[in-house]
């Protein structure tokens, strides 16, 4: 069996971002991927099983780019006036594309929750890191079983699901970490 070219792969993504990004998420399909990058659409077979693959990899792709973007967008204040920042951050982020993106995985949806979960953990990780940096945090919140991660998992849940319903701010669950970790 023939070695995948990795630059290939890499081009065929490319044109159907900017086709998802030029003419909606309905106008990707293989033979547009295909006639753009100039090869056979069977080639495009040969690096994804069908286009909601290629929704799928996009979006992760997405995700990963967005929280990478976080990290530099968001450093200063407090941990919870940094989480303010992270879910106006995010909502703009799912408002403009990525909320396109993830609303075309109808089809895949048990595969993307497999692979968002290595996004989620990237997020509960990232939020760990900046509770280690707020000096305002009480040293004595956490023990054996409210640890740190746990907590960062109880954030990224529940910011999700704020996320989800297109809540306007979460004040109230910013509210509810300052009193317990404060």
């Amino acid at each position: 069996m023939r070695r995948k070219d990795d630059t290939l792969r890499d081009t065929l993504l490319c044109c159907a971002r900017e086709t998802a990004d030029r003419e909606g998420i309905d106008a990707v399909n293989i033979r547009s991927i295909a006639q753009k990058a100039g090869v056979a659409a069977g080639t495009v077979y040969n690096y994804f099983s069908n286009k909601d693959e290629i929704l799928l990899e996009l979006t992760e792709e997405y995700w990963r780019r967005t929280l990478l973007d976080m990290r530099t967008a968001v450093t200063s204040g407090s941990f919870c006036g940094q989480l303010e920042k992270i879910f106006a951050f995010l909502r703009e982020r799912i408002d403009s594309s990525a909320g396109k993106l993830m609303g075309s995985l109808g089809n895949v949806e048990t595969a993307g929750h497999e692979r968002m979960a290595s996004m989620q953990a990237s997020f509960e990780k990232s939020l760990m890191e900046r509770m280690a940096k707020d000096t305002r945090i009480r040293g004595d919140v956490w023990d054996e079983v409210f640890t740190r991660e746990q907590f960062a998992r109880f954030i990224v849940m529940n910011m999700t699901m704020l996320l989800k319903t297109r809540a306007s701010d979460i004040r109230f669950l910013t509210a509810v970490i300052e009193r317990t970790i404060y």
